[in-house]
This record gives C-alpha cells, structure tokens and sequence, in this order.
C-alpha cells in the first residue's frame, strides 16, 4: 500500500437467504420505469418535459389521458375560484 494510492473498498458475494429471484433485490428501480421513456436519459429540464409530453401525445391508453385531462380541468378551476376569476366576461350579455 503506496503513500500515493486510493484505498479501495472491500468487496463481499452477500447474497440474500430467502431471496429466489434473478436479479439483485437491492437495485433501485420503480415499476413503471420500463413503460415510460421519460425516466430513460437525463437531458435537462427541457428534455424531459418533451419527452413526457411526446409520451402523453402518442399514447395508447386514451382512458389515462383523458383522467389526466379532467384533473388538470378540476385543477384550473381551483386555481380560477381561488384567485376569484370573474367568468361572466366570457357571457355577451
């Protein structure tokens, strides 16, 4: 062991005892990742927003977009109630 060098950090085979599947237990991985694109690269703020909105876009599942779609509704009439937003400017009386 030189003056100069890096310690390096011991390794131990630690397998778990009741664990029966493939891979290691320990990886950090949500269950979603694997369908969503999104969650692949980091490219910055900018390209994970078009990533995601490319996937919301080009989606199948027209019952999860359209949840999404009504959240966002209730949501922006939250937000006009709360700021006391008038809407009789949208009336022609």
């Amino acid at each position: 062991m030189g003056i100069l060098k890096a310690r390096k950090n011991k390794k131990y085979s630690y397998s778990p005892r009741y664990y029966e599947g493939s891979s290691t237990p320990f990886k950090l991985e949500s269950k979603f990742d694997k369908y969503r694109k999104a969650t692949l690269e980091t490219k910055g703020l900018k390209g994970k927003f078009t990533t995601a909105w490319d996937d919301f876009r080009y989606n199948n599942d027209k019952r999860a977009n359209r949840t999404t779609i009504l959240i966002l509704a209730v949501l922006v009439m939250l937000f006009l109630f709360i700021i006391d937003f008038d809407l009789s400017i949208f009336t022609q009386f």
